[in-house]
């Protein structure tokens, strides 16, 4: 019996509890220490080192960790034996492989739309406030989720040229389509 509810539980909770809680954990913490740092601590530098050090581990936890296990998706930069700099997108692709899970991909998109657009709100209010010195910090918030956010959604929908070719070919079809049938429904002259 307790074979046939333990699947139930595993697929409710996803295939990678651990990833789902450490793509969360820092992003959060991160966000957290900033608001709340000047509570519980009166350095400057102690907070924005444990704030840059929670932004730069949920970088590379994102990027070379989470991404790849909770929806199949993983992006890195090459540099090319002549020097050159090369953006490399990759998508999981058939289905040979394990597909991720609802639950997982919602967890990994929520929180890798949201904290980027926290990040952008606090920019704002640090410089309506003037708290000059907290710039860099939330800055570096805005570059290092917002880079996660841009490698994962150009993952997704794949590079500029193939959305471009995408759109043509959509486009064109609806084109051709509307050109081609008639307008409005075509009743057979025999039934009136």
């Amino acid at each position: 019996r307790g074979s046939q509810t333990e699947p139930c539980f595993i697929s409710h909770v996803g295939r990678h509890p651990v990833a789902s809680f450490f793509h969360l954990f820092f992003r959060v913490s991160a966000v957290l220490t900033y608001l709340l740092c000047e509570f519980f601590s009166r350095s400057f530098i102690a907070c924005m080192v444990t704030i840059i050090l929670l932004l730069s581990c949920d970088f590379w936890t994102v990027k070379n960790i989470t991404g790849r296990l909770m929806v199949g998706l993983r992006w890195w930069n090459q540099v090319d034996e002549d020097g050159c700099s090369r953006w490399v997108f990759e998508a999981r692709k058939g289905s040979g492989k394990q597909q991720a899970s609802d639950s997982e991909s919602r967890i990994f998109w929520l929180g890798l739309i949201v904290c980027p657009v926290l990040w952008v709100i606090l920019a704002f209010s640090t410089l309506f406030s003037f708290k000059i010195k907290w710039v860099p910090v939330v800055i570096m918030g805005v570059v290092l989720q917002g880079a996660n956010l841009y490698g994962y959604v150009r993952c997704k929908v794949g590079s500029k040229t193939s959305l471009k070719n995408v759109a043509t070919n959509y486009f064109g079809r609806q084109f051709l389509k509307q050109a081609w049938e008639p307008e409005g429904p075509v009743q057979d002259p025999s039934c009136s």
